[in-house]
């Protein structure tokens, strides 16, 4: 498989998957579930075991049936693209090695946490990895979780080997994917790890994004990327006016607590997350429920769809709440 070929599997809107819980055990059936409806709700996709999927406290074992349920519920109807990031390099490796046999199509790896590796340090942690393994690998620059950040230069040394074919930015920084464009060309594939800046990163030459909020409006985070792909500005404006509240509301305790709340409101399934983190207190669900409330109701076409529509008649979008209930 060209390098062409596997970066073109991965862009679109992908759903940074949360792991549910059910009497601190891993709920396999809730997951397989909700990974099923992303998929029929336009995702483009599925990145278990990752931040939002509460990584650093699953075992290996619960990572692999993870991996291997996203793989089963996909099909082949779109990527598995497996977090197998950690600290170390060995374990990264091993972990990558087993995600690739569990039948995943890609690998995200975050930068080193806690150790804090310098550039040189960052750069042969992903060469040592590429070198060892042969899948797809996206890289994940979060520094405000890890401590450190991918400088451009660093960046430039690893989109060199031909399996490593991306980065999840998650800095919040739209203008960073302006800047990385310009140098990488259709080379590297951009993603976004922002909610609140998504629209404006790809709008600036960004390839989709590795979307939180999508747990929850995967076929309203469909419709921007669309939106954004195809030159809609008014649906973008549409969108991000309307889910911004919710973003805010999401973003008032640490991920994955709110969106699990989200979650929990939206299907009924459990907002259970592992210590240290514990679910939002009172005020935040109250929040959540009221901007997703505000959002509108049920609609029976497809929501994409119907988002759409109300956006190409300006006086009807203007007074349409954004369904998001399918």
């Amino acid at each position: 498989m060209n390098s062409e070929y596997r970066a073109e599997r991965f862009k679109g809107v992908m759903t940074a998957l949360v792991t549910p819980f059910k009497n601190e055990n891993v709920d396999y059936e809730a997951l397989a579930s909700l990974a099923d409806w992303q998929i029929q709700s336009g995702i483009d996709a599925l990145v278990p075991c990752g931040t939002t999927g509460e990584a650093p406290t699953l075992t290996w074992e619960e990572r692999l049936k993870i991996i291997k349920t996203c793989v089963r519920i996909s099909n082949g109807r779109v990527p598995v693209i497996a977090g197998t990031g950690t600290n170390c390099t060995r374990s990264t490796i091993a972990q990558t090695i087993s995600a690739q046999a569990c039948g995943a199509d890609a690998v995200l790896i975050v930068t080193p946490y806690y150790n804090k590796p310098n550039q040189e340090g960052i750069a042969r942690h992903f060469e040592a990895i590429a070198n060892n393994t042969d899948i797809p690998i996206i890289a994940y620059n979060v520094p405000s979780r890890t401590g450190v950040d991918i400088a451009v230069s660093t960046l430039d040394r690893m989109a060199q080997l031909p399996s490593i074919i991306g980065i999840k930015d998650a800095t919040g920084d739209a203008r960073r994917s302006e800047g990385i464009r310009t140098i990488f060309g259709a080379r590297f594939n951009l993603l976004s790890g922002h909610d609140e800046t998504a629209a404006g990163f790809m709008l600036s030459g960004g390839d989709g994004v590795i979307s939180v909020a999508s747990n929850v409006l995967p076929h309203v985070l469909a419709a921007m990327y669309r939106a954004c792909k195809n030159g809609r500005w008014s649906t973008v404006r549409y969108i991000q006016d309307r889910i911004a509240p919710v973003l805010k509301a999401f973003s008032l305790e640490t991920n994955p607590s709110p969106v699990k709340y989200g979650l929990r409101h939206r299907l009924g399934l459990s907002d259970e997350v592992r210590l240290p983190l514990v679910p939002v207190t009172s005020e935040t669900a109250y929040q959540i429920r009221t901007a997703l409330n505000h959002l509108g109701g049920q609609i029976e076409k497809d929501g994409s769809e119907a988002i759409e529509d109300w956006t190409r008649t300006p006086e009807l979008s203007a007074s349409t709440p954004l369904a998001w209930r399918l």
